[in-house]
């Protein structure tokens, strides 16, 4: 049974965060609300995202300050940022979210099918992120026992293959869903959602090389393609 991911809504008003709920409810995940900063980094102590929806104008602690808050934290530095604004102050009030860690800046009205979409591709890489670590830390107590009984290490050489040729597969589309996102758009979203997408992939790769030495040759020709 695939584990549900969860998505931080961040609102101070009630009745944004029931629209967002509406708008999300079609992908079929744990939609969890928080009506401040401080709320949001609470739950970020106890519980992984695969996305923040994160609005800039709260009382108190802002959007941009609790974004540098969850970007300074290891465990969660590395969750994607959508940053949803009523206001727009121009390029340098949306370069000023991009320096904050968001890997999108949306204006309000938006579109809801665009941002279920965008909120989908991160959803989608999370859960496959999740299941590459559960078959790498499964591999990898097998290739412990294997040690054990070399009888095994043939077995376990293929299973480490099988997991390879797995990352192979997810990385030939995040390559597509790379290219297509830069051919949609040619914003700062883009290029930043692409980066974020090569930092997974590549400690991916590098976590299944470390498993086995021998194939890191091979490991790293797969990645440069």
């Amino acid at each position: 049974m695939v584990q549900k991911a969860k998505i931080l809504l961040v609102d101070d008003r009630p009745e944004n965060l029931l629209a967002l709920e509406a708008i999300l409810s079609a992908l079929d995940q744990t939609l969890v609300r928080a009506s401040s900063g401080e709320e949001a980094l609470k739950a970020l102590l106890t519980d992984d995202f695969a996305v923040i929806l994160l609005d800039v104008q709260m009382p108190g602690m802002d959007g941009f300050e609790t974004a540098a808050h969850i970007k300074r934290r290891e465990r969660t530095r590395d969750i994607p940022i959508i940053f949803l604004t009523a206001i727009n102050h121009g390029p340098h009030h949306t370069f000023r979210g991009y320096a904050a860690g968001a890997v999108d800046y949306i204006s309000k009205p938006f579109d809801p099918w665009v941002l279920r979409a965008k909120v989908s591709v991160f959803v989608e890489l999370y859960m496959k992120n999740c299941q590459l670590r559960e078959q790498a830390s499964l591999l990898r107590l097998q290739l412990e026992g294997s040690e054990k009984d070399a009888g095994e290490s043939k077995e376990s050489a293929g299973l480490l293959a099988e997991l390879s040729a797995r990352l192979a597969a997810v990385e030939e589309q995040a390559e597509a869903l790379t290219k297509q996102l830069n051919d949609e758009s040619t914003d700062a979203a883009a290029v930043a959602t692409a980066a974020h997408l090569e930092r997974k992939l590549t400690g991916l790769r590098r976590a299944l090389d470390a498993l086995d030495p021998g194939t890191g040759s091979a490991s790293s020709v797969s990645s440069q393609n």
